[in-house]
């Protein structure tokens, strides 16, 4: 089996609680110093990081973060050192609420990188590999991480921003790329881009896709179109720009998402209480970052829903794993005729329908019951018309609601190169 680093990923759990509590306590000191909004948050808290539980430290929500970043703008008060010692500055993509700002000096962005070994390591990455990055180079943190580990370590990395989809994957094959970093939905209009134009994805030296930004890379029918398509295996990441690359999927394990002990602590909170759930519940995940002391988060609620599980993985690693992946955002979660659902149980089942290249999902409310519109876009062939009485049948034996299934047609929806949008809430219908 290989590590990236070897005496750490292979700790039994007692030693790697030792070891995170150990890195608390060091982050814990030095905030208490340096960091005015985890100093005032912690004012009167007595905690001793070798023995009391996690659940004397306060939650920290992302409306404390927006908040704190509109009263001390533009950054917020989260530094643990003075704005000029930060040489990296990312923006979340504003999908949770207003977008935060983000800050990393030199320290942080080195574990961001030693966080991707970890996690190239994890998906066989090898000397030789060759990467595609096919997304913007802007400020939102995409796959900056990934791309200046890989560059780090070694690999020949191809920036692709700036360039239409079938230039890429002309790009791609020309240079003999091997590992692609995508999210599942660009992976999946890649895919589609290379079938119209005769590309062979399949036969190419592509081996595996590392996708991230949505809950797709662990959804079965998800990765069963994206596999099938590249001839390659997919290997789902977990981050989010202000906690950092905290989850990587299993090697011996798919659809096994381990969570970074080393570098976070992970937790599981029933979100209505924020009581710690035991392991196997599922709940609300909240992250602590270890290696990220300029600006790091303590006890940060995701929003993502998750459920925990512990002990030696096949893998060799006592990482907590999280089952299924993340499932979704809590708050993202459908109340549809009496029925709770995730917008990802939804494309489930879309993509078990090969016909369909996009849709959309459209909620509003009509006689005060939340009704869903699932817009979808086909291929065009001669069974389409068929379509949306299969996919709502579907949908009704597995989800026991009806949704309305139209066709639109093709060019309608959009495309996404990064996290897609394919939910939208609208008014009240009389």
């Amino acid at each position: 089996m290989a590590y990236f680093v070897p005496a750490e990923e292979t700790l039994d759990g007692n030693a790697l609680a030792s070891l995170q509590r150990r890195r608390l306590g060091e982050l814990l000191d030095r905030v208490r110093r340096d960091n005015l909004f985890h100093r005032e948050r912690l004012r009167g808290v007595s905690f001793d990081p070798a023995s009391d539980p996690l659940d004397r430290l306060p939650l920290t929500t992302r409306a404390e973060i927006e908040r704190d970043q509109l009263e001390h703008p533009p950054y917020g008060s989260n530094l643990s050192h003075e704005v000029v010692q930060f040489v990296r500055l990312h923006q979340t993509s504003g999908s949770g609420g207003r977008p935060l700002i983000w800050l990393d000096d030199a320290e942080s962005w080195s574990w961001w990188r030693r966080c991707w070994g970890i996690i190239y390591r994890a998906a066989d990455v090898r000397a030789g590999d060759s990467f595609l990055f096919p997304f913007s180079f802007g400020p939102f943190i995409g796959f900056w991480g990934a791309f200046e580990s890989a560059v780090a370590l070694g690999h020949r990395s191809l920036p692709c921003g700036g360039m239409t989809t079938l230039a890429r994957l002309e790009h791609m094959l020309k240079h003999g790329v091997s590992v692609v970093c995508c999210t599942p939905t660009y992976g999946l209009r890649m895919a589609a881009v290379a079938e119209e134009h005769g590309l062979d994805l399949a036969g190419s030296a592509v081996r595996a896709l590392i996708v991230a930004g949505e809950p797709g890379g662990s959804i079965p029918t998800v990765r069963a179109k994206l596999e099938r398509s590249w001839g390659a295996r997919v290997f789902d990441h977990v981050g989010m720009t202000e906690v950092g690359p905290w989850g990587f999927e299993c090697s011996e394990a798919p659809g096994t998402v381990h969570v970074m002990e080393t570098d976070f602590i992970p937790e599981v909170i029933d979100p209505s209480s924020g009581h710690v759930l035991p392991e196997g519940e599922s709940g609300e995940l909240v992250l602590t970052n270890l290696g990220r002391p300029g600006s790091p988060l303590i006890r940060y609620r995701t929003g993502d829903q998750a459920s925990l599980r512990r002990g030696r993985c096949a893998c060799g690693r006592s990482f907590a794993r999280v089952d299924g992946g993340i499932r979704g955002r809590i708050d993202d979660m459908l109340w549809i005729r009496g029925n709770n659902v995730f917008p990802s149980a939804i494309e489930s089942i879309v993509r078990e329908f090969e016909e369909v290249a996009e849709f959309r999902m459209r909620v509003t409310e009509r006689s005060g019951m939340n009704e869903l519109i699932l817009e979808v876009e086909t291929g065009g062939g001669e069974g389409d018309a068929s379509i949306p009485g299969r996919l709502c049948e579907r949908i009704r034996n597995q989800l026991h609601f009806q949704p309305r299934v139209q066709l639109v047609d093709k060019g309608t929806l959009p495309r996404f190169e990064l996290k897609s949008r394919r939910l939208v809430r609208e008014s009240p219908i009389a």
